[in-house]
């Protein structure tokens, strides 16, 4: 008994790990263990029966928390993009775009990719949607299968590092700080984790041809009457829209204005005057542009402005991320409605899913509000700080044991459970050692992408593997008899980009300034400096000097 009341803390951990190692649901496990242990340390005697009378203050905290309502705005946005078919419009139109190259159809599942995880923000929608529309045309062009795989299930996990991501949503609340500050530190990450993406499949089908061919120039159906393949009208649409965008950026802002200002209203500009163009083109059947430069227009444009809408609006300081996430939902809808697809049973379907995902994390947030006060009741968290601050190597021995146990735990744990159980535990250790909780956040978040790509439970292999074929089956376009994709093949594609990914979390781990540019432009306050004045006299901090009369009388 001794023992055990000597060592609750790390016996009720232990009994967490286990239930949820035997498959009970998470937001339940949370539940009961937390009110298992209370129960039992007020009948030790440890515990007063006062404490659970702050549960409902917690959990009303929870359901009243305004940040998590762009949990359900930014799934909602992204499911009605997805189902109205912008994601298939994209893919078919980058995929003719980057064809001629090699391995330009992983290229283009990539680009599309990102586009997709910027508005969707939820893994599983990226996905699936990719699997559906790319997988069947790669291996129609005989794509390694291993390739073909692993590029669309890591390009889907995009959505948990490029904002709007609903990981770095979580992850901030979890950490006490701003959503937007962790977007704008996430945004250098997520770039070159899109960049190391595009080397690896370019590299790869450099080395080995036979990986990633070329499209044949029978499938390429963008050509002109003429011949002309359409590409120089397009790269024209470029530079007349980048030119006339520069000189509308420098005659609309300051130029003393924050780079995100900047780069916020210089894409907007380009965008519109892209847009406009080709619409002027399609209605007075002006005939400059080829159809490849109208297609990509019309598919890029619109998916662009959604993004800039909602997150240029958060980034320059118009909106908070929730009402971004609602102006993204209203877009959606709008973008929907002008591509005649918007229906009924399209709603029904986007605001049941997005109920369903919303419901599960509260739920989860729940669970873990209910383990938290007891954990902490029995100085839960000073058992974990001790354990952790004890870590050898100060600061950097902490980051690298936090990283290779996050790295562990994701092989059993998705980014929920690891978000709301992990996090909560850690992020105020990490506090105390001066680390920059933004930094950390951001790490925390490409570390927990790998758990969508770990064999053998890695979310986006099962997304992929319910998509992909299982049993040979003829092309449609071209007769000849597909092999299926096997699980072996999904798992194997999949190594290479969690290599990737952990090389990116050692990159953001030895370079800090690829996060923590974020705080740049923002003025520090000298508190010798901070001078504090009451009505009917002054009060300053430096009252030392004159303790008789410290209020100025």
């Amino acid at each position: 008994m001794e023992f055990f009341i000597g060592n609750m803390a790390p016996i009720m951990f232990a009994t967490l790990i286990f239930l949820l190692l035997t498959g009970f649901p998470v937001a339940f496990a949370l539940m009961a263990n937390g009110i298992l242990f209370g129960v039992i340390g007020m009948e030790l005697g440890l515990l007063s029966p006062s404490l659970f009378q702050a549960l409902p203050q917690r959990v009303f905290g929870v359901v009243s928390n305004d940040t998590l309502l762009a949990l359900p705005f930014f799934t909602f946005m992204g499911l009605v993009l997805e189902r109205s078919g912008m994601a298939e419009e994209l893919l078919e139109t980058v995929g003719q775009l980057f064809g001629p190259v090699r391995g330009g159809l992983a290229v283009a599942v990539v680009a599309v990719g990102a586009v997709l995880s910027a508005t969707t923000g939820v893994v599983s929608a990226s996905i699936i949607s990719m699997g559906l529309i790319s997988l069947p045309i790669m291996l129609r062009y005989g794509y390694d299968r291993r390739l073909a795989t692993g590029v669309i299930a890591a390009s889907g996990t995009l959505s948990q590092i490029i904002p709007p991501s609903l990981t770095l949503i979580i992850l901030a609340d979890q950490l006490g700080r701003s959503v937007g500050d962790m977007y704008r530190g996430a945004i250098l990450p997520g770039i070159l984790m899109i960049v190391a993406y595009l080397i690896y499949a370019l590299v790869l089908t450099w080395i080995r041809p036979a990986a990633g061919p070329a499209m044949p120039v029978a499938a390429r159906d963008f050509g002109q009457a003429n011949g002309s393949s359409g590409i120089r009208s397009l790269v024209v649409l470029m530079l007349i829209s980048s030119l006339c965008a520069y000189f509308l950026t420098v005659n609309v802002i300051d130029p003393n204005a924050p780079i995100d200002e900047t780069v916020v209203i210089a894409i907007i500009c380009w965008g519109s005057v892209a847009f406009l163009l080709a619409s002027l083109n399609r209605m007075l059947r002006l005939g400059w542009l080829s159809t490849i430069a109208e297609r990509v227009t019309f598919a890029l444009i619109p998916p662009l402005a959604l993004i800039f809408l909602v997150l240029g609006t958060i980034f320059i300081g118009l909106a908070t991320p929730t009402e971004g996430g609602a102006m993204g939902a209203l877009g959606a809808i709008v973008m929907a409605l002008f591509k005649r697809r918007l229906s009924l049973p399209l709603l029904k379907q986007a605001m049941d899913s997005s109920a369903r995902l919303t419901c599960f994390a509260l739920f989860i947030l729940i669970g873990s509000t209910v383990f938290g006060l007891t954990f902490r009741a029995v100085n839960g968290d000073l058992w974990v700080e001790h354990l952790l601050v004890s870590v050898p190597g100060g600061e950097t021995g902490f980051l690298i044991f936090v990283m290779a146990f996050v790295f562990v735990a994701a092989f059993f744990l998705d980014f929920f459970e690891l978000a709301f159980i992990i996090v909560p535990l850690l992020g105020p250790v990490a506090d105390k050692l001066g680390i920059d909780l933004i930094w950390f956040g951001v790490l925390l978040a490409l570390n927990m992408q790998t758990s969508f790509m770990h064999p053998p439970f890695g979310l986006a292999l099962f997304y992929l593997r319910s998509v992909a074929p299982r049993e040979d089956y003829p092309d449609r376009v071209t007769g000849a008899m597909i092999p299926k994709v096997t699980t072996g093949q999904i798992y194997w594609g999949s190594l290479p980009f969690i290599a990737i990914q952990l090389l990116m979390v050692a990159i953001v781990l030895c370079i800090p300034s690829l996060v923590t540019h974020y705080r740049d432009g923002v003025k520090e306050i000298d508190s010798s400096n901070v001078r504090i004045e009451m009505q009917g006299g002054g009060f300053d901090t430096n009252y030392g000097a004159n303790m008789s009369n410290p209020f100025g009388k």
